[in-house]
């Protein structure tokens, strides 16, 4: 399987269970890696043919800086169904970081993986 990924994509939102974070906006960082089959946009150069990892991260951003989560966990949850379901993508990885949210600590967060690496992958 071939895998597409974006990079520490940084987002603004609200996230937290205290108060005084349900009052600001926090950033969150995401690493996404997403399970494709490259071989027919590497064939065509057209961009029809590919996971389009621009249309990914501008719909991600959007979902983020309107969320209002209390938990990473149900953030990384709903991005990763995102993915599955409005992509076509048959497996994701999703590393979702909430820097500075500890002291001492340059990041905390989650890492979830979903979907399956192989399937509908030929050989």
């Amino acid at each position: 399987m071939d895998i597409v990924y974006i990079r520490e994509l940084q987002v603004q939102t609200v996230i937290g269970i205290f108060d005084w974070e349900r009052e600001i906006k926090q950033v969150v960082s995401i690493n996404l890696e997403m399970g494709c089959d490259i071989r027919q946009a590497a064939k065509s150069d057209a961009i029809e043919d590919a996971l389009d990892y621009k249309s990914v991260s501008k719909r991600i951003i959007s979902f983020v800086e309107q969320s209002e989560f209390q938990l990473v966990e149900t953030l990384a949850e709903r991005i990763t169904d995102i993915v599955l379901n409005e992509f076509g993508v048959p497996w994701v990885k999703l590393r979702l970081g909430k820097p500075g949210a500890i002291k001492g600590s340059t990041d905390v967060g989650v890492e979830i993986e979903r979907g399956c690496r192989d399937q509908g992958v030929p050989a």
